[in-house]
Order: structure tokens, then C-alpha cells, then sequence
């Protein structure tokens, strides 16, 4: 005989509900294991001294630009010497005027020539951290000892693990407020159903467990990046005091008042049987639970897109709306499938006013999410040219694939409630003939169609069973006289009764139908929350363009060089390269220009002749011709580049490959 433990193992990875715990499992791991650190809203658009700049005298500060507010502490920014040696002072002032964000931190007095580093961070205002690094020089540039981590504010594993927790607190949120709403709106005694039951509970579990996670993780996420600072209570302590942090104090609050809730729900709701009474509990628990569930919805808007950019005001209250909207979908649609396979005695009725929610929940849907799109979005080159614009069409995409789905599911819904009579009397007449083969006296009437009830209970089944196999045991019709290999033989009798029982309810075409629509719908659901997850925490279109723009007329005002690379080819014998100019601090005034050439392999290419010249059109000014000195193989250089005033500059860079080979290469540029 074969061992049957490979068999049990081959069947349970081909139930459907192992297949979508495999589908949530691998979505949820290749969307947040391997995504980058989150992008922030705010976007530093210059800093002074600038980027790779040389100054004369040692500066008494420095300053950054950001695109909008951000957050910063005491220890945010820090400027290193070229040993490594902190050489900043005092606390970071905000010094931002009109639309620009401007925070500086003093440095000592005496700094020495040489190359200094200073590495920020910040926190956005939609709660997204942000860091990086950069350097400028006094007098001229020095080797420096200094080495900062590669890894960006948000990622390593605690970034994996912050974005996993997010993951699971909109997942469980979706089941709790989804399930409640199904129980309420959809089938009130669906309530007395263990199964709804689970799902609602442990949603409220894993939500509670996963806020708790992000509120140890937040300290580390937006600053060390260590998980050994998890439990640092001075972290903790300084988390309590932002927006994120009051946010998510504010849901494990509201958590406490979902407990009782749905203790009520599951309690008290589901033992009432006076009609009266129970449309009051219900008309009670209905309002109070909009609000709880509203409450929850809220901590994100507070926290994250919403609360940032533009008509906040309006945006905060849309995004309650849509979150509420997806999880009255979403999780319905979960409580639906769980019904579907776990609860014989499951109504078509429920489905069929699920179908009505369902779609009023798709209006709302569609309302906030057009109004949303156009806030963060702002353009269409932004909806394609930029990784938030991307994501919005891939998610529009999974949206049109779930509703189509649901159309298939609407069509099964209403065949499940026109099953014809005659059907319903034979699989009641087939339940019948399974009790009796049980060992009679299951009724197989009280189950006549699928959908409506079920055949009898398990116990009433395993009574029945017990009986006939006492009967059987021995052939005639006598009970054995071991009262355990009676019991033995009536346990087995009754697994089967249940297995036919269960084939004969999977038989029927209405309910089974349904069930595959709803599960391919909730597969698709799983791919299309996580897709959300990492929406949220990428950086809108509209403040990626502005952040460009802001960059972009800042331009020498910030102090930002101009570092470009231009190919080139002679069209003469060895006449194919590149060149890269480098124009520093790319300002209107004295500019250093560097130029080098390399060959198609990398190598550097010493060319007979390299010339630039600027050329601002607008203004008739030019061109300006600067011919560069060479420093060595592949390089040339040249100081006190003048820059008369700011503009759109043509960039012109002749190269000469030979006596008689050589090009113009042309790029315009925004200077100053």
C-alpha cells in the first residue's frame, strides 16, 4: 500500500485556499522585497555651498533647498572635515521664505582648505524619509577619509520590514472593515458563521500587530536604519512626537473600539432573535462603525499623501472615502469567497445584495480615485514618464481586470437565485440518499438547494453514521461488541457521509460558478492591494515634475553644476567618442570648466584639439569662446569661466580628432 502522506500534501497545495495564501505570500514578497527605499515628496533642489563647488573663504554655514517643508532634528545634517571630524555647531534654523524651504546649520570657526562632506536627512510631509549626501571645497579639493553608507533613508531590512508591515495593516484593515460591512449589509446571520467570524478577528489581529510594528520600526525607518534600535526608547520617545507617530497611536485607540465592536457583532448581534431588537442593534452598530471604521481610515490620511500638496482639505476627507470604498469591495469580496467555500448553509440572497454593494462601493471608488489621480498625478506626461504615473495605469488596469471578473460573478450570482425548483427538490432528493446510505435519519429536505441551506448538521450525520455502521459491522445488522470499534467505525462512516455531502454541494453549478469568479476576482484583489502598498509610498508625479522645474530655474541660484555627457563622431578614421563637460558652481559669474574625452571602450581619447564656447540667443551675447588647457591624457581644464548672466545657453564643444577631422557637438543648457 502506498503511504498516503505525499497524497495529502499534493491535495492541500491544490486547494484553492493554499493557492491564494501561495498567490499573497509571492505578490506580497516581490513588491516589497524587492522594492527600493520609498521615495518622499519633498526633493532637496539646491544647497549652498553648492554641490562639488570651490570657495575662496571657509563659509560660517550651509544651507539646502527642498521642494516643500520637511522635518528635520537636532543631528539631521552633518558636515564632516577631510578626517572625519564634525565641524557643524548649534541647531538647524528654518529659513525658508515664499515657496522655498531653506534650513542651514553653522559651522565652526577656522575650517582648514580641503574637501568637507555633508550628509541630511529629513522626514516629508506625507511621513516618507529622505537622505543623501554631498561636498564642496575650501580653496581646493583634498582627498578625504570620509565613507558614508550606500543605503538610502527607508531601505535595507528595515525598510523591507516597515513596507511589509504596510502591506499588512491595509490588507487586515480591508478584512475587518470589509467583513463587518458583509455581515451588517449582506447577510445578518452570517454572523453566527465561525468561519466570518475568524476572518474578522484575526484581521482585527494582524491590523493591531502590524501597527504596533510600524510604531517600533518608525524610529530606525526614518533615521539609524538598525534594527537594534527597534526597542530604543529615546526612538520611541521621539516618534510619539510627529505626525506618523500620533497617527498610529491614534489607530491602536480606535483598534480598542473595533475590539468591542465587533465583540458586539459576534456576540450579542448574532444571539438576538427578536426582529425588533435586532434592526435597532443593527442601526446602532451601523453608525458606530462607520465611525470607528472611519477613524481607522483617517490615520492614513493624516499621515500620508493626503496630507501633503495641494487642497489637503479636501484630499484628506476623498481619501477616507476611497480607503472605506476599498474595503467595503475588497473585503466583502473576501467574506463572499470564505462564505462560498466554508459555509453550507450560505444564501443567494447575500450574494445578490453584495452585488449591490459591491457596486456602490465602485462608484465611490471611481469618484475618488479620478480625483486623486489628477492631484498627484497633474499631467500627462507625469501619468508616463514617472514611476508614481506608471504604477496609477498598471493599477487602473487591475481595476478594469476585477470589474470585468465581476461581471462574470453578477451573471453566476443571478443564476444562483433562479435555480429552478425541480433542480433544487433532486440535489435535496440526492442529500437524502446520502443520508441514508449514512445510516438514515439525516434529512436531507432541510438542505433542498445548495445555496439556501445545508443537509443537517455534523453531529445528526455522525449520528446517523454511527448507527449504520453498527448495524454493518459485522453483517448482520448487529452492533459490534467493542464499543471502540464501534465508535471507530461510526466516525468513519460519518467522514464519509460528509465527504459526499460536500461533493454533492460542490456539484452544484450555481454556488461553484460563483465560487471560482470570486476567488479569481480575490487573487486579483491580492495583486492589486500590494500594487497599491507601494503607490503610496512613491513619490507623486505633480511634485516629481515640480521638483524638476524647482531644480531647473533654481539653476546657479542654488549653486548646482552643469555635468553633461555628449557623444561624437568626426566621421574620419578613430573620429567616434565622448565628451563630458563639467561647469562648476554652473552659475551666473566665475565658472571652472572641465572637460574630458573618452573613446567608444572607456579609455581615454587625447584629442589634438577641444574648444567650448557659450551662446545665449535670447540676448545676442556670443558666443563665448574658452579653450580649456591640457592636465592630462583625456583631460582639460579651465578657470574663470565668466557667465555674464543667467539664461538658456547654447552649448557648442568643437572636438579634433586629426588635421582634418573634426565636429561641433551643440547642447543647450539652463545657467544661472
Amino acid at each position: 500500500m502506498l503511504p498516503t502522506a505525499p497524497r495529502l500534501r499534493t491535495s492541500a497545495i491544490r486547494s484553492p485556499f493554499v493557492q491564494f495564501l501561495l498567490l499573497f505570500v509571492a505578490v506580497a514578497g516581490s513588491l516589497l522585497a524587492g522594492a527600493a527605499p520609498a521615495s518622499a515628496h519633498a526633493a532637496l533642489t539646491g544647497t549652498d555651498p553648492g554641490q562639488g563647488s570651490v570657495v575662496q573663504q571657509a563659509p560660517g554655514k550651509v544651507t539646502l533647498h527642498f521642494s516643500e517643508k520637511v522635518a528635520m532634528s537636532a543631528d539631521s545634517v552633518r558636515v564632516l572635515d577631510p578626517k572625519g571630524k564634525r565641524v557643524d555647531k548649534g541647531e538647524i534654523k528654518d529659513v525658508s521664505s515664499g515657496k522655498t524651504a531653506s534650513y542651514e546649520k553653522a559651522l565652526v570657526a577656522g575650517l582648514p582648505d580641503g574637501t568637507f562632506t555633508v550628509a541630511w536627512k529629513a522626514v516629508s510631509t506625507d511621513s516618507h524619509p529622505v537622505s543623501g549626501a554631498f561636498s564642496f571645497s575650501i580653496g581646493a579639493p583634498s582627498d578625504t577619509t570620509v565613507q558614508l553608507s550606500n543605503q538610502e533613508a527607508g531601505g535595507g531590512a528595515v525598510g523591507v520590514l516597515y513596507g511589509l508591515a504596510r502591506y499588512v495593516s491595509y490588507a487586515a484593515f480591508v478584512l475587518v472593515v470589509g467583513g463587518a460591512a458583509f455581515v451588517l449589509v449582506c447577510w445578518p446571520k452570517g454572523a453566527t458563521a465561525r468561519p466570518l467570524q475568524r476572518l474578522v478577528a484575526y484581521g482585527w489581529v494582524a491590523l493591531t500587530a502590524a501597527t504596533l510594528a510600524l510604531l517600533l520600526l518608525r524610529g530606525p525607518y526614518q533615521d539609524s536604519g538598525k534594527l537594534s534600535d527597534v526597542f530604543d526608547l529615546g526612538g520611541i520617545g521621539a516618534v510619539l512626537e510627529t505626525k506618523t507617530g500620533a497617527a498610529l497611536v491614534s489607530r491602536l485607540l480606535l483598534l480598542a473600539a473595533a475590539a468591542l465592536f465587533i465583540a458586539v457583532l459576534f456576540g450579542a448581534y448574532a444571539k438576538r432573535e427578536d426582529a425588533k431588537e435586532k434592526r435597532d442593534l443593527t442601526f446602532g452598530l451601523g453608525i458606530g462603525g462607520t465611525v470607528v471604521a472611519a477613524g481607522i481610515a483617517s490615520t492614513w490620511a493624516l499621515a500620508e499623501h493626503a496630507s501633503s500638496g495641494i487642497q489637503t482639505g479636501v484630499a484628506m476627507p476623498v481619501d477616507v472615502l476611497h480607503l472605506l470604498a476599498v474595503a467595503a469591495w475588497l473585503g466583502g469580496l473576501t467574506a463572499l469567497l470564505v462564505a462560498l467555500f466554508k459555509v453550507p448553509s450560505f444564501e443567494a440572497a447575500a450574494a445578490r445584495r453584495f452585488s449591490s454593494l459591491a457596486f456602490w462601493s465602485v462608484v465611490v471608488l471611481a469618484a475618488t480615485g479620478i480625483y486623486q489621480s489628477w492631484r498627484q498625478v497633474g499631467s500627462w506626461s507625469a501619468l508616463t514618464g514617472t514611476s508614481y504615473g506608471q504604477l496609477l495605469i498598471v493599477k487602473i488596469g487591475l481595476i478594469a481586470l476585477l470589474l470585468g471578473i465581476g461581471w462574470i460573478s453578477r451573471k453566476w450570482t443571478a443564476r444562483l437565485a433562479e435555480l429552478p425548483a425541480a433542480g433544487a427538490a433532486k440535489v435535496g432528493e440526492q442529500r437524502t440518499k446520502v443520508a441514508a446510505a449514512a445510516g438514515g435519519g439525516a434529512s436531507g429536505s432541510a438542505g433542498a438547494s445548495g445555496t439556501t441551506g445545508s443537509s443537517g448538521s455534523t453531529a445528526s450525520s455522525g449520528a446517523a453514521g454511527a448507527s449504520g455502521s453498527a448495524r454493518s459491522a459485522d453483517g448482520s445488522g448487529k452492533a459490534p461488541k467493542n464499543p471502540k470499534r464501534a465508535a471507530q467505525l461510526a466516525r468513519q462512516q460519518a467522514a464519509v457521509a460528509a465527504a459526499r455531502e460536500k461533493q454533492l454541494r460542490d456539484a452544484d453549478p450555481g454556488r461553484a460558478g460563483l465560487r471560482r469568479s470570486v476567488l479569481a476576482e480575490a487573487g486579483v484583489a491580492v495583486v492589486l492591494l500590494a500594487v497599491t502598498t507601494v503607490l503610496t509610498s512613491t513619490e507623486p508625479g505633480r511634485t516629481v515634475e515640480q521638483a524638476e522645474q524647482s531644480g531647473a530655474s533654481a539653476g546657479a541660484g542654488v549653486n548646482q553644476p552643469l555635468d553633461l555627457t555628449l557623444p561624437f563622431d568626426t566621421k574620419g578614421e578613430d573620429g567616434k567618442g565622448k565628451v563630458r563637460i563639467d561647469l562648476t558652481p554652473g552659475r551666473t559669474g566665475s565658472n571652472e570648466l572641465h572637460v574630458w574625452a573618452t573613446r567608444p571602450n572607456g579609455k581615454p581619447f587625447d584629442l589634438p584639439e577641444v574648444q567650448v564656447a557659450f551662446t545665449l540667443e535670447s540676448k545676442d551675447i556670443g558666443p563665448l569662446p574658452v579653450t580649456p588647457d591640457r592636465i592630462v591624457t583625456g583631460h582639460w581644464s579651465s578657470t574663470g569661466v565668466q557667465i555674464p548672466m543667467g539664461g538658456e545657453w547654447e552649448l557648442a564643444v568643437t572636438v579634433r580628432t586629426s588635421d582634418i577631422d573634426q565636429v561641433t557637438v551643440r547642447k543647450n543648457v539652463k545657467i544661472g
